[in-house]
C-alpha cells in the first residue's frame, strides 16, 4: 500500500508546482478510493491468516498467534490507507512541522498505552495491536482536523465527485509505483 501511495507523490507535486492546488484534495480523495479498496481485499488476507501459515509449515502456535494478531491488525490497514495519501497532500504543500508534531504526540500516546495495555493490563499481543490500530487512526484523525480546518487553503476545499473519475488511470500509477517500490 506504501507503494500505491507512493503515486500520489508525483501527482500532488505536479499539481502544486503547476499551481492546480485545487487538485491535490481531489487526488488525496481517489487515493483514499483505491487504497481502502485495498485495504478491504488484504484483510481477506488478515483474515484467513491463521490456516494459510498453517498450509504454508508455519507451526500451530505461530499460525494462531500470528493469525489472532492479524485480525486485530484489520484497523490499522484502513488507517494505512488513509495516512499515506494524506501524508503526501501535506508534504506537497510543505506542511511537514504539522505531520512532526502529530507523530510526537502519537508517539508519547503510545509509549503510555503500550505500557498500561501490555505490562500493566497483561494484554499481550492483542495490547499491542490495539495500542498500534490507537495511534494510527490518532494520526490520521488528527491530519485530517488539521486539513478540514481550512488551513489548507484551495488545497481542500471537500469532498468531491471528481475523486471518481479516472480511477483506472489512478490505479495503473498507483501499481507502477508499488512495483517500483518493490
Amino acid at each position: 500500500m506504501l507503494g500505491m501511495g507512493s503515486a500520489l507523490e508525483t501527482l500532488c507535486g505536479q499539481a502544486f508546482g503547476a499551481g492546480q492546488v485545487d487538485m491535490l484534495g481531489i487526488y488525496m480523495q481517489r487515493s483514499w478510493v483505491i487504497l481502502n479498496t485495498t485495504a478491504a481485499l488484504l484483510s481477506l488476507l488478515y483474515i484467513f491468516a491463521y490456516p494459510f501459515l498453517e498450509l504454508i509449515g508455519q507451526t500451530a502456535e505461530i499460525s494462531k498467534a500470528a493469525g489472532v494478531f492479524s485480525v486485530w491488525m484489520i484497523p490499522q490497514l484502513f488507517a494505512y490507507a488513509m495516512n499515506f495519501p494524506i501524508a503526501k497532500f501535506l508534504q506537497s504543500q510543505s506542511k511537514i512541522m504539522v505531520m512532526a508534531l502529530i507523530s510526537v504526540v502519537a508517539l508519547i500516546l503510545h509509549t503510555v498505552f503500550s505500557w498500561l495495555l501490555m505490562l500493566k493490563l497483561g494484554w499481550g499481543l492483542v495490547g499491542a495491536a490495539v495500542v498500534l490500530n490507537g495511534s494510527w487512526w490518532f494520526i490520521v484523525i488528527a491530519q485530517l482536523l488539521y486539513i478540514f480546518s481550512g488551513t489548507c487553503g484551495r488545497a481542500w476545499s471537500g469532498f468531491s465527485w471528481q475523486a471518481f473519475q479516472n480511477l483506472w488511470g489512478f490505479v495503473r500509477l498507483s501499481l507502477a509505483s508499488a512495483v517500483m517500490l518493490w
